[in-house]
């Protein structure tokens, strides 16, 4: 099977479609990547700038550049010798517009009778046979005047039309009536009140997104008409590999691999089987060896970098300011990072998740719903759903989660003890369809309980809580980092590697830079307190994670008055984001007017009148940053997996959670830092704002790793007194050498003795283009230029 090296990451959109990616082909294959990875391309929803959200699985989005588009885009990417591969959806489709998914359309249009009826999971029993849309403001009965019906006919409704604003509906045929009570009763859908779709929506959703509605892809024919225009790009050569959004929402994720598989051998023969999946590992979990799949997207990698880059002695200090901001702020104690996800997630299944939780109720066997009361099976299960220890299971693998799961609900819940005991088989029963679906459940409750809420409301340091890490888990040595790295070498050699991407919370930089707190807690405590004494929100746990995020992300462009402007507009949407992410104080259903004032008083202030203090303690810790930024640069690339460059992060990265991380690329500027790198004769760039460092150290990087084979991973040892501040290793006569906890090493005076043990042999390195002896080479020539060397024979 074929499969890249490495590959960079474009999020194609209207602003950016398929021919402005197709410009850019040339600086790719120049930056060194192997292959383009582009986001989805079938089309979305209009206006989408994501593409997650698709409306026609038949063709590429002509908003994005369209089949022609593709085709040029193919052209200019084999020209640089580039492999492609493509971010597929096969989870669920957008239906936020009506009108232009004509799948949903026909189903509301002709309900059951429609030909796609079997495409969407729909619970027709419960909705009394109608598809329930939660769209209006208020019950019907107040809101009824406010719906209209137009009975001009369209091609794509005879019958005419409801309109309710800016929603759009088709009539079912033959029900055309001015008596709008009658005709809504006429339907084949039902409007709700929008709060509705929390308890009693009737299809399967991504998550809790109402507007992105599951499709039945376990079924052969929806497979099938689902992804034959994906076929067609494999078959036609235009696509390499696949990437696969989100398999845990599917019945069955290994059977749909297998399905995958054998379409692709069919399509494109032996070399078109890549195939990557974007599943999220917990701490210590691994994935699934019988599917057919290279490995993951990354996150795994991601947390094990950032980890290694982080000083474990700041843990108790972080701790400890932790706990006085809380009690400062009159919150409760933390009992630690297991309860508090607990304690989210159990509101995620007491809310926005309990559509799905009654649906696996009335799923329930006879004999159970007899015995138990249906509140008392739904708060059952609820808090198993809280309890599961991970992601997913895929049974009959994975019983032992459900078993760990149960068993912990009946110690938080002992008077529920009969119910889980008597549950447990039935949601292990795979003969059973509610067994699936409580496994379709587990995901959205762990993604909206953790990603979503706790990770905003554990804040002793943000860069941790980072999608595909355990921040309960604070660092990882040099040795549990190389035994991580040679199990994947060994194990999924060709996964996919990653420092960021469209739906990180933080992007590489921000991290870096954070990370440097752990190295400095008291001063990182001091230095809190003076920002909070010029603003605060007056909840002091929220305060760290928003003065975290508007240090670690503070710009080079901050220093010019237009980029403090739009650096405050970034801070002022990703204030009321994570604000309303962590629904301690305010939410998105229900605001707290006067937090979220002081909330924006403290973006303001940072960005104005504190700006220059703010500033003073950015340029204190951004060397220690830019350490770690490059670092974990070269130990992502060199690494084992295939390394993926998130567009534009061969420079800093400083972006914070979407949609920040997705804005536009400016490839001219990189183009023009590359070109001076490249020139002969450069100069050595320094280690400083523009980036230009982390450009030299990803082009080098991965020209390197496209031109020599990398075979092995073998970790390399150092000594001396700051032996614990390297990590090495050699993927075979290619060396990587990476500073870790720059601070602390520059505190304790430096390299000083410490040498690297390379081989008796003279080794170049790559990046500096200086030579050395080899055998025991002290660090402080090695690194005495740049934190990061990148060695080969």
């Amino acid at each position: 099977m074929r499969h890249p090296l490495s590959t960079y990451r474009l999020q194609i959109r209207e602003s950016f479609t398929l021919d402005d990616a197709a410009e850019v082909t040339d600086y790719l294959g120049r930056l060194g990547v192997s292959w383009a990875y582009l986001s989805p391309l079938l089309e979305a929803t209009p206006g989408s700038d994501h593409g997650y959200d698709v409306v026609d699985v038949t063709r590429v989005d002509p908003a994005r550049g369209g089949a022609e588009g593709l085709s040029r885009f193919v052209e200019a990417a084999r020209a640089e010798e580039l492999g492609i591969l493509i971010d597929i959806v096969p989870n669920h489709m957008g239906v936020s517009d009506p009108r232009a998914n004509a799948w949903w359309w026909d189903v509301l249009r002709q309900g059951r009778a429609s030909a796609h009826a079997t495409a969407f999971d729909i619970d027709w029993e419960f909705g009394g046979g109608k598809v329930r849309v939660p769209v209006l403001g208020a019950d019907l009965a107040d809101v009824i005047d406010e719906i209209s019906y137009d009975p001009t006919p369209a091609d794509d409704a005879p019958d005419g039309l409801i309109r309710y604003y800016d929603h759009v509906f088709p009539v079912a045929p033959g029900t055309g009536t001015s008596d709008i009570r009658a005709l809504l009763d006429a339907q084949n859908f039902e409007l709700r009140f929008w709060q509705d779709e929390a308890a009693d929506l009737n299809y399967r959703r991504f998550f809790a997104v109402t507007t992105l509605a599951g499709v039945r892809v376990e079924l052969p024919e929806v497979f099938d008409a689902t992804h034959a225009e994906i076929l067609r790009w494999v078959r036609e050569g235009l696509a390499d590999g696949l990437r696969v959004d989100h398999p845990d929402g599917l019945v069955d994720p290994g059977g749909y691999l297998d399905r995958l598989s054998d379409a692709l051998e069919e399509a494109g023969g032996e070399d078109a089987g890549y195939v990557l999946v974007e599943k999220i590992l917990e701490h210590g979990e691994a994935l699934p060896s019988w599917w057919k799949t290279a490995g993951t997207t990354g996150y795994d990698a991601l947390a094990e970098i950032d980890r290694v880059l982080t000083d474990p002695a700041g843990e108790a200090a972080l701790d400890a300011l932790d706990a006085r901001l809380r009690a400062d702020s009159d919150l409760e104690p933390l009992t630690g990072w297991h309860d508090l996800i607990h304690d989210t997630k159990r509101k995620i299944a007491d809310s926005i998740q309990v559509s799905e939780i009654r649906r696996i109720v009335r799923g329930l066997p006879g004999a159970l719903r007899d015995e138990f009361e249906n509140d008392v099976l739904q708060d059952a299960l609820a808090e198993i759903l809280a309890c599961f220890p991970v992601y997913r299971s895929y049974l009959p693998a994975g019983r032992a989660h459900l078993d760990a799961a149960a068993g912990e609900a009946e110690v938080r819940r002992p008077e529920l003890g009969d119910v889980i005991e008597k549950l447990v088989p039935a949601l292990a029963d795979t003969s059973l369809e509610i067994a699936w679906r409580f496994q379709q459940t587990t995901g959205p409750v762990m993604a909206k309980g953790v990603e979503d809420t706790a990770f905003y409301r554990y804040t002793r340091l943000g860069s941790l809580t980072e999608v595909g890490g355990d921040p309960g888990q604070f660092a990882l040595d040099v040795h549990g980092f190389h035994t991580a790295q040679a199990l994947r070498h060994a194990s999924w050699p060709t996964a996919m590697t990653t420092l960021s991407t469209h739906d990180t919370k933080r992007g590489e930089d921000t991290r870096a830079r954070i990370a440097v707190l752990a190295e400095i807690p008291e001063r990182w405590a001091e230095v809190l307190a003076e920002f909070r004494e010029i603003a605060s929100t007056g909840h002091g746990p929220f305060d760290a994670l928003l003065w975290q995020a508007i240090v670690g992300a503070w710009p080079a462009s901050a220093s010019t008055r237009h980029g403090l402007s739009e650096y405050r507009e970034r801070l002022h949407a990703y204030a009321e984001k994570a604000a309303r992410e962590a629904s301690e104080v305010t939410g998105w259903r229900e605001q707290d007017e006067a937090f979220e004032e002081r909330m924006h008083a403290v973006v303001d202030a940072a960005t104005g009148p504190a700006a220059e203090r703010v500033r003073a303690f950015v340029d204190e810790i951004s060397p220690a940053g830019w350490s770690n930024g490059l670092s974990a640069k070269l130990l992502q690339i060199m690494g084992p997996g295939v390394p993926d460059v998130y567009q534009g992060s061969e420079l800093w990265e400083q972006s914070l959670v979407d949609p920040d991380n997705r804005r536009a690329v400016d490839f001219a500027e990189r183009r023009r830092i590359l070109d001076e790198l490249d020139a002969p004769g450069a100069p050595l760039p320094s280690v400083d704002a523009t980036g230009a460092a982390k450009l030299l150290v990803t082009s080098r990087a991965l020209r390197l790793r496209r031109d020599h084979p990398l075979e092995v991973y073998r970790p390399l040892e150092a000594a001396g007194s700051a032996a614990d501040h390297v990590v090495a290793f050699d993927r075979g006569g290619v060396f990587a050498v990476a500073t870790r906890l720059p601070h602390s090493l520059a505190a304790a005076g430096g390299w000083r003795d410490t040498v690297v043990l390379l081989p008796d042999t003279p080794v170049i390195d790559v990046l500096t283009g200086r030579t050395f002896a080899g055998g025991p080479t002290p660090l402080a020539d090695l690194l005495a230029f740049l934190p990061v060397a990148l060695l080969i024979l």
